[in-house]
């Protein structure tokens, strides 16, 4: 277990993931005329803390929506999807992420 309750697995899976997605905001705001911003790189550490949590409530969302169904499509259209949902829960892990810290606290809580 990790904080919040999530696998160490699925943990550190996601939070790789959230640090790519923060090296590349970073690198592209270090191409800028003013480079990296303090709040910027803030900003960055935040998001990728909380990502795990935020792509956890994203999943628990699709799970109950889409059920067991399975759905075959293009592989190229189906990852370029897949990479704009986690940047989305990426930029929005401040606020998605606390529901999902939430949740995990109310059902650890609840199995003790």
């Amino acid at each position: 277990m990790t904080f919040g309750g999530l696998s160490t697995q699925y943990f550190l899976r996601q939070l790789f993931f959230g640090v790519l997605i923060a090296a590349a905001i970073l690198w592209m705001s270090a191409q800028g005329a003013k480079g990296i911003q303090v709040n910027a790189a803030v900003y960055a550490v935040i998001c990728t803390l909380l990502y795990p949590y935020s792509r956890f409530v994203y999943e628990q969302i699709v799970s109950f929506i889409m059920g067991n169904n399975v759905f075959f499509g293009n592989a190229l259209i189906v990852m370029i999807a897949k990479s704009f949902t986690m940047v989305l829960c990426w930029a929005f892990s401040i606020f998605v992420a606390p529901v999902g810290l939430l949740y995990l606290y109310f059902y650890h809580r609840r199995a003790a």
